[in-house]
This record gives C-alpha cells, sequence and structure tokens, in this order.
C-alpha cells in the first residue's frame, strides 16, 4: 500500500469512528413513514453521520429473505454492478450494468475525498462496464440461459424505456445515458441491438455530475418522453449555477429532442411509473441533517410543481443552510405524498400491474413496488431492502410491507443492496442487486409437497 492510500485509509477509519459516536436516530424508524411523517427540528454536527455497511457479496447458497407468500431466486448471476431493468415486450429483460461516469470536480473537497472512499467501502466504486445486457428465459423455468450484449460503449448508462409500434413486434428504446438521451430501433427476438444509438438530447453532466443517474420512461402513447435529473449537490453547495437544469423532471419530446421543465425541487428523482394518468416519482431527498430527518419519498408528480429543493424540504419546512433564501419558492412547495423513511436511498419504483395481480398474492396486488438502495448517513442504518406501499384507489394506504429483506447481515456487511424493479411478463418481480452482481426473482410461495 502507497503513502496516499494508507493517508486517506486512516483519514477514511478516523472519519467514520468520529461520525459514528454520537449523533443517531431518537425516533422510532416508523415515525418518518407514511403520509404525515413526524419531522423533528434538525441536528446538525461538525462531522456528518456515517454508518456505511461494507459491501462483501452473496455467500454461495445464500439469498435475500422473502416475505411470507414469497419466495425468491436467481433469475440471473455474475453480472458486473447491475443497477436498472427494461423488460421488453417479447419477454426479454434488458439490464444496465453500469456505474458512476469520471466526475473530476467532484472529488475537489476534502469532504468528497472521504466520501469516495467511503462509497468504495459500500462497493460503489467499481469502474462503469457501460453496457447493456440481454436476459431471456426461453424456457420459462424462472431463470435467464440467453445472455448477450445488446448495447456496449455507453456513457454510464442507467434508464430505460420501449416505445413499441403498433402490433408490439418492433419499436424505439430509449437510453438515458449520464449526459444524453439515446435511442435505437428495437424488434422482436433480438439478441443486440441493430444499429448505433443515435442522440435525442443532452442531459446535464459536466465535471461535478453528483446525482449521476438518469432515468427516462414514456408517455402511454410514446409522444412524450420524462427524464429524471438529480441534483449537482446536497442542499446547492457547489453554487446555485451549478443546479442548472438539474433537481427535476424533464418533459422530452422524441421527435425534435425539445425539451421543457415538467416538475422541479426534487433533489435526486429515479424511479417514475404510471398510475391513473398521473407520473409518479421516488426521491432521494437532502442528507446532513440528522438520522431522523430528511424522509425520502414516494409522490405523485403535477405538471409545473415545486416539492422544495434546495430551499425546503417535505413542503415548506425551511433549510436555514442554503444562501441565499427563496421565500418566494418556498411559499409555493408541494409535500409529497408518502414518506418512505429517512435515508433508505429509494432508486426502484415498479407499480403492481394485471399479470403481478395474477402472480403474486393478494397482499401485493395494488401498489407500489420499491427498490430502497440504504442509507450511509444514519444511525442505525436503514433501506437496504425492497417494499411495498399498499394503495386504495390513486394514493397510499396502509404502512408499508417488506418484500425483500436480509441485504444488510446480522454482521452489519451488505451481501446486496436494491437498485431496478420490474415486474417481468409472468407477473414476477425482479430486482437488480448491484452489490450481489444478481438480478433476482420474486415469485408466490409454492405450496409444499405432499
Amino acid at each position: 500500500m502507497n503513502a496516499r492510500r494508507f493517508r486517506a485509509g486512516c483519514l477514511l477509519a478516523a472519519t467514520m469512528a468520529l461520525a459514528g459516536c454520537g449523533e443517531h436516530a431518537l425516533l422510532p424508524f416508523n415515525a418518518g413513514t407514511g403520509p404525515a411523517p413526524v419531522l423533528p427540528p434538525p441536528k446538525r454536527t461538525l462531522i456528518p453521520t456515517v454508518e456505511i455497511a461494507k459491501a462483501t457479496g452473496w455467500p454461495a447458497g445464500e439469498a435475500p429473505t422473502a416475505a411470507a407468500g414469497l419466495q425468491v431466486a436467481a433469475f440471473a448471476t455474475g453480472l458486473d454492478h447491475p443497477r436498472w431493468l427494461c423488460v421488453l415486450p417479447d419477454g426479454s429483460v434488458l439490464v444496465a450494468e453500469t456505474n458512476a461516469p469520471a466526475r473530476p470536480k467532484d472529488d475537489d473537497s476534502l469532504k468528497a475525498k472521504i466520501m469516495d472512499k467511503a462509497m468504495a467501502y459500500a462497493g460503489a466504486a467499481t469502474p462503469s462496464a457501460d453496457r447493456i445486457t440481454l436476459l431471456r428465459d426461453a424456457d420459462g423455468d424462472g431463470a435467464a440461459e440467453t445472455r448477450s450484449v445488446f448495447l456496449a460503449g455507453l456513457v454510464s448508462p442507467f434508464g430505460m424505456a420501449l416505445v413499441p409500434d403498433k402490433g408490439g413486434r418492433s419499436g424505439t428504446l430509449y437510453i438515458a445515458d449520464s449526459d444524453a438521451l439515446l435511442r435505437v430501433p428495437w424488434r422482436a427476438g433480438q439478441v443486440q441491438a441493430g444499429a448505433a444509438p443515435e442522440r435525442v438530447a443532452n442531459l446535464p453532466a459536466g465535471a461535478i455530475n453528483h446525482h449521476w443517474t438518469k432515468n427516462v420512461i414514456a408517455s402511454a402513447d410514446g409522444r412524450r418522453l420524462y427524464v429524471t435529473v438529480g441534483s449537482n449537490s446536497n442542499v446547492g453547495e457547489n453554487g446555485i449555477e451549478a443546479e442548472a437544469g438539474r433537481a427535476l423532471i424533464l418533459e422530452v419530446d422524441p421527435a425534435t429532442g425539445a425539451s421543457s421543465v415538467f416538475a422541479s425541487g426534487l433533489r435526486n428523482p429515479n424511479g417514475m411509473g404510471w398510475r391513473g394518468g398521473t407520473l409518479w416519482t421516488v426521491v432521494n431527498e437532502r442528507d446532513e441533517l440528522g438520522s431522523d430527518l430528511v424522509p425520502d419519498y414516494l409522490t405523485s408528480v403535477a405538471r409545473g410543481a415545486f416539492y422544495g429543493w434546495p430551499y425546503s424540504y417535505y413542503g415548506q419546512h425551511v433549510d436555514a443552510r442554503v444562501r441565499p433564501q427563496r421565500p418566494d419558492l418556498v411559499a409555493s412547495a408541494i409535500p409529497p405524498d408518502y414518506a418512505l423513511g429517512t435515508h433508505v436511498a429509494p432508486l426502484g419504483l415498479a407499480f403492481a400491474n394485471k399479470a403481478s395481480a395474477a402472480a403474486l398474492p393478494p397482499a401485493f396486488a395494488d401498489g407500489a413496488f420499491v427498490g430502497e438502495h440504504g442509507s450511509w448517513n444514519r444511525k442505525p442504518p436503514s433501506g437496504y431492502k425492497v417494499v411495498f406501499v399498499p394503495f386504495s384507489g390513486e394514493q397510499p394506504s396502509g404502512p408499508q410491507v417488506d418484500v425483500l429483506a436480509g441485504f444488510l447481515g446480522d454482521d452489519g456487511e451488505a451481501r446486496g443492496r436494491p437498485v431496478g424493479v420490474a415486474i417481468d411478463a409472468h407477473g414476477a418481480l425482479l430486482v437488480a442487486d448491484d452489490v450481489g452482481d444478481t438480478v433476482w426473482r420474486v415469485t408466490a410461495a409454492r405450496p409444499p409437497a405432499p
């Protein structure tokens, strides 16, 4: 080990030791969940709370723990940091094997250097494979026996959306790279893209690119695309000018590439889904206000709405760290619909559909599945699981339910970390696990053998 690496390791160890003793959650976790979470006063500390689970991967023969009435098995293993999923009309599954792009100016400060080391400890610093892989379970046994590189040479790809042509046997696949929205033609049965990607629109990136993951979803008629763009900081500490075109959802015309702001003030939106004609998203809220603040959330997204970031959180709760203040914007800030808990880091979102309602137990027939990547800024840790938020009508109703847990071991080490979630052609739930290098498949439990 060279001297620089040794010093950095010592700095990380000392920082984590200092951050790990002192501030911790005082409220029960469930207090920060539901439609009306408890929001205690902010608790700022000289050194942010750091409680990071070391990434170890799954020991042979081990898997996450499924809820009662469910079972889980590997759909595909040996992937390279799988983060996002897209189920195609022919039943094939695309998985984005990806990680952060180079971000030279995001690494300048001492804090950034410490966080980079911490994220490496958590398994989030592997080089990006920059590819999309196609998986196919042709024999229907619940495991993919076909695997091929569908598209390579991308720039930290993340979200994918297929807009089918009439009949569903062909269409256009849209891909949200870290710096651009791309498209390639698609036809049923193909195992690799038949053309080089075409650039539809540029997306905010640059030398900081703090929240690099971009997601994309299409309107029902395919005439509009919606793209998430995360903030370039925690609460604007890189200057508000660095946040131009960020912390928002864009509406893009795929015919021209023209875009406009659909909704703003969303610190780091990722997963999106449609329900009853309304767009929903999950959002990672801000850090460093204590283990009991701020809840991450699931919310419907209204055209033209502002959701507070960076000036306020959960509606009009002002964040005093932000300068200059914008009371005019705070006055218009809309509170989210449903709190998922503090620092759970929700990324994946998939609504139950007709296929899943028929294939999974009745308890999971109506609601949203959310992949929670897991906390770094909370003591004790939170997230590291897939949860289900039941709905009644068009709104979340009742407490969330654990669907898949066990990613965080009793020893505090992370066997895996869930990211994207999707419903496959048979109604099973697929979960991308980037630390476990696996796509898991959750189905209704088989009855015991007689």
